[in-house]
């Protein structure tokens, strides 16, 4: 019997089908072990020794693969085509060599499509593991070990707020900051565009300003209305003729077969899919055998899809678009791997596939690669000027015509930008001296814009253009982003959070070389050299560690209060730009003659007055650069009622009296009836049908909840606060209660154990608890965001939630009840 082990349970399925009797297909889930998120996982003093742990969720599965092998004579590796998937046959291979139950014979086959063809073909071809790839996949996880368990506890303590740093995701993100960056100094230029409207055999067509006077005009040449206007009337005032007219034919050429980037770039344009909801879809493509392996950087297709392609061409269409030769195409990403095909439908004959989500991406894989083989666009650009009569103005017109549509008949590729002033236009056959009527004459003001921020896929685009990263990392960098929430999404646009921006600034002033876009592409290569057996992948380690680790020494050294100062010197422009008035942007506008400088508190960051307590003025970190110079004062809401903006965030106040804005509560939504509800929180809905006693509901530190002799029960919403009847919320609060009991019989064995802060030494458990699981380190006790899975938490993680939970401080509901005296 042979054993066969793949990824997911979907392929296995499939595979089992094609191999037939004498084989058993087992998955693996995806990795079966990682580095214990703990320190010493990766020993720098030991030649780099890592130490692997079983996944805790891949025990089970890693059991039946052991039964299996034991009863095996052969065991064939069939995971992904790709370093993750090298280093996934290499983990299930140790697994069982250390429980001794590896097969005698072991033998590694890979396929880039799950067809019958391409799985039968493979089988006849077994080859060995590559331990240069694998070397590759270790190095890789090392440097991202060392660089997130060293910088992460150094953000910890010297940065307020931060959650941690990783080796490329820093990179990315210190890309959307530089582009902030370039958005906020940006001048905006005031111009001006004149054009006439002309129709010749019915046709109309436009024509814009380009000569004054003999004076050639670019863009930005007619600055003020004023000067638009007199432009305006001298074209107005002209009988123009056509003065030349050129023609020019042109060829395009259709885009190659997608790669891993080009795919999530073109889905996020045309589909408005997220990398990483493009990646679980292409993966279920693939796993179905409807597509190849969706990462790789190759380019080129199989001969046999080529031929398949032209076919498929010449039977849609007739043989004029079948090109004379099949096409070729080579790579120019930054170190680009092209050993593995483009991504492409496995069968040309399906044009359509699947349902949903899938019919959309196959539909577009499907059209990507038909169109790579087909004949080139035939265009013809057209320029015609027009000259009034004295000579004083030009015109321009421009337009081009499909003479033959080519590939276009089928796929046309998506951009990020539109031209502004972009060809397309048909334009009516003119001849030198004809005189078309003028229909009318229009001057437009403009305004130069900004560079736009970067889309899902123009950062994709812009990380591969400077080989940082790979295929395979660009969803999951992207995601973590999101999820540290240093960036929030705005109509499908990045833009930086202000954590995201005081992070990129600490690591720029402290790790300058690290988070550099040279350097983090030049390691890129460095790993592909170990991926090519060019490079020995501890030697590798050993360089970076040599100068990394006293430079993390060097920062970790430094107190609190130095790093806030080289951060305030070094955000300055940006924390302090210039007023208005000329007057010092530093001085503070309380009182007048106090310092404004950065300061690190338990809740972050922001700024604040020299003269504090004397003067108590806050400005939320930020505040001064991307939203004004100053927080703006108390908006009178009436009634008394004032709206303020305060160091956690705006609140109101009347007589005393303040209430913060909830969360879910838009602040431009609070008028005089919102602010009026919230001060008179808390809200009685009457008394309770068995007890008599009060219930009330009101918002609290962590959110709107009821309350009824001394015992509570959380609502969704502050508008449940105000909307919550007498029936619900004895509902919802027998509900609450009802947990009691669960908890008293729930067993205080951990879920799991991970490890040792790394400051107190305190043990970090995963704990099942009342209102779910939790993280705790014996004192401090952090609730699991809803969607983590409690057997899959990191120690990173829980350190991260227990650490945010601990700056909060105590609350009046944490503290204990002294214990009550039993009696005699």
């Amino acid at each position: 019997m042979k054993l066969v082990v793949v990824e997911s349970p979907a392929k296995a399925k499939t595979i089992e089908k094609y191999l037939g009797g004498g084989h058993r297909v087992l998955a693996s889930y995806g990795h079966v072990r990682d580095l214990p998120p703990k320190d010493g996982s990766v020993d720098p003093e030991q030649n780099f020794d890592m130490q692997w742990q079983v996944s805790p969720d891949r025990s089970k599965q890693l059991k039946l693969i052991t039964d299996e092998a034991k009863k095996a004579d052969t065991l064939i590796l069939a995971t992904d085509p790709d370093r993750e998937g090298e280093a996934i046959s290499w983990h299930v291979q140790e697994v069982l060599r250390q429980k001794k139950a590896l097969p005698a014979s072991v033998q590694r086959v890979t396929f880039n499509a799950i067809t019958n063809a391409a799985v039968t073909e493979a089988m006849r071809n077994p080859r060995e593991l590559d331990e240069d790839l694998i070397d590759a996949y270790r190095a890789r996880r090392a440097l991202d070990y060392l660089v997130g368990f060293t910088l992460s506890p150094i953000l910890w303590r010297k940065l307020p707020g931060a959650k941690s740093a990783g080796r490329v995701q820093s990179v990315a993100l210190r890309l959307i900051v530089d582009r902030e960056r370039e958005i906020e100094v940006f001048k905006t230029q005031e111009y001006w565009l004149v054009s006439a409207t002309f129709e010749a055999d019915g046709q109309q067509f436009t024509g814009r300003l380009v000569q004054l006077d003999g004076k050639k005009l670019d863009r930005l040449s007619i600055g003020s209305k004023g000067e638009a206007d007199a432009a305006k009337a001298m074209v107005e005032a002209g009988r123009f003729t056509v003065s030349s007219v050129e023609t020019k034919p042109f060829a395009k050429n259709p885009p190659p077969p997608f790669t891993t980037s080009t795919l999530q770039q073109e889905a996020a344009r045309k589909l408005g899919f997220s990398a990483s909801h493009t990646m679980r879809v292409a993966q279920s493509l693939y796993e179905d055998g409807l597509i190849t392996y969706m990462r790789t950087d190759g380019v080129d297709m199989a001969e046999e899809a080529i031929s398949a392609a032209r076919k498929a061409i010449a039977n849609r269409y007739d043989g004029g678009y079948v090109p004379d030769k099949p096409r070729r195409y080579t790579s120019k990403a930054k170190n680009a791997q092209e050993a593995h095909e483009a991504v492409r439908p496995t069968d040309f004959s399906k044009s359509r596939a699947a349902s949903g989500d899938h019919a959309r991406l196959y539909e577009l894989v499907y059209n990507r690669a038909l169109a790579s083989q087909m004949a080139s666009a035939r265009l013809e650009r057209t320029t015609v000027e027009l000259t009034d009569g004295a000579g004083r103005a030009v015109l321009r017109a421009t337009g081009q015509v499909v003479l033959f549509p080519g590939f276009l008949a089928l796929y046309e590729e998506g951009r990020d930008e539109k031209a502004e002033d972009e060809e397309g236009a048909r334009m009516p056959a003119l001849r030198e001296g004809d005189a078309p009527a003028k229909t009318g004459v229009e001057a437009t003001q403009h305004f130069t814009q900004p560079p736009p921020r970067y889309s899902e896929a123009s950062l994709v685009k812009r990380l591969e253009e400077l080989g940082i990263g790979r295929p395979s990392t660009y969803a999951s960098i992207l995601q973590t982003l999101k999820d540290r929430e240093y960036v929030r999404v705005d109509k499908a646009r990045f833009i930086p959070e202000e954590s995201g921006r005081l992070v990129t600034a600490f690591l720029e002033r402290f790790f300058e070389r690290y988070v550099s876009y040279d350097y983090t592409a030049e390691l890129e290569e460095e790993l592909d050299d170990v991926s090519g057996g060019r490079l020995d992948w501890q030697k590798l380690l050993e360089e970076f560690w040599h100068d990394f680790r006293p430079k993390a020494g060097e920062v970790m050294e430094q107190k609190p209060s130095e790093v806030t100062a080289a951060l305030d010197e070094f955000l300055a422009p940006w924390l302090y730009p210039p007023r208005e008035d000329g007057s010092d942007p530093r001085v503070c506008p309380a009182c007048g003659n106090g310092r404004l400088s950065l300061r690190g508190g338990k809740f972050g960051a922001f700024v604040a007055c020299s003269n504090y307590p004397e003067c108590r003025y806050t400005q939320k970190f930020g505040q001064g650069g991307a939203e004004g110079q100053a927080s703006e004062g108390p908006q009178d809401l009436g009634n008394g009622i004032e709206l303020k903006s305060g160091r956690f965030g705006p609140y109101l106040e009347r007589e005393g009296k303040r209430a913060s804005i909830p969360k879910d509560v838009p602040v431009a939504d609070v008028d005089a009836e919102m602010a009026e509800r919230l001060l008179s929180l808390p809200r009685e809905i009457g008394p309770h049908p068995e007890t008599g006693k009060t219930i009330k509901a009101s918002i609290g530190r962590y959110g709107p909840y009821l309350e009824h002799d001394g015992k509570y029960a959380r609502l969704a919403s502050t508008a449940e606060v105000f909307e919550t009847g007498m029936n619900a919320a004895v509902v919802k609060l027998a509900d609450a209660a009802s947990g009691a009991g669960r908890r008293e019989g729930a067993s205080r064995e951990p879920i799991a154990v991970l490890g040792a802060h790394p400051s107190s030494g305190k043990e970090i458990k995963v704990m099942a608890g009342r209102y779910g699981p939790y993280v705790s380190d014996g004192t401090t006790h952090a609730t699991l965001p809803k969607s983590s899975d409690p057997k899959s938490v990191t120690l990173e993680q829980a350190l991260e939630w227990i650490d945010a939970k601990a700056a909060k401080g105590p609350s009046a509901k944490g503290k204990r009840k002294p214990a009550r005296k039993k009696k005699a």
